[in-house]
């Protein structure tokens, strides 16, 4: 998993209230359990229309949103089903951070487990952040998962409150498997002890 320190990118708003997971990816691409691929999927349901064309008006086919690494949402974002291909999509698409007042608790921490910041705020410091999401290319922001401080782009600073544990995994790019391998020298050393004492097993 890619580490995540510091993010400095466009941030697209998407001002709608539960959005859930199969907004997100829809089911019909629940088949693949590869991570990348997804991006191109991502919203499908609002970004094209039934014949395949992009729909003009939504945020990430507008210009100045088609490589926005930030997403500001509304309440609830992530809720539905628990499709880990949620964070997939957003993640393959270049979706690092998303800002909402709350997240489903599943894809919330699915989020942390695929190397995505969601972040937890206030409802003023949203509509903030959404303001300066309305202004395209220029809508900016820089989040500092180390100090936990969102920039805007006229310089104002907020900051967010993040698990210790799960900013650590994050900073040091350990999703569940990366943390088990941090044991491997121990697991090794079990291993041939108990295939030592049980050779049989």
């Amino acid at each position: 998993m890619e580490k995540f320190t510091k993010i400095e990118g466009v941030a697209a708003p998407m001002p709608l209230v539960n959005v859930d997971t199969d907004m997100i990816i829809p089911k019909q691409y629940l088949k693949t359990i590869k991570r990348t691929g997804l991006g191109v999927s991502l919203f499908d349901e609002m970004r094209y229309d039934t014949d395949g064309n992009e729909i003009p008006d939504f945020v990430l086919n507008k210009p100045a949103y088609r490589d926005a690494k930030i997403l500001v949402a509304g309440d609830n974002f992530g809720c539905g089903s628990s499709r880990e291909h949620a964070p997939w999509a957003l993640l393959d698409f270049g979706i690092r951070v998303v800002i909402s007042t709350s997240f489903a608790d599943i894809f919330f921490n699915n989020c942390f487990k695929n190397g995505i910041l969601p972040i937890v705020l206030p409802q003023e410091d949203v509509d903030k952040l959404m303001d300066d999401a309305q202004r395209g290319s220029n809508a900016v922001l820089t989040v500092d998962l180390e100090s936990q401080t969102i920039t805007g782009p006229d310089g104002g600073e907020i900051r967010f409150d993040v698990d210790p544990f799960k900013k650590e995994c994050l900073l040091n790019g350990l999703d569940d498997i990366g943390l088990t391998l941090k044991n491997e020298a121990a697991i090794g050393t079990f291993e041939s002890k108990y295939q030592a004492a049980v050779p049989w097993s």
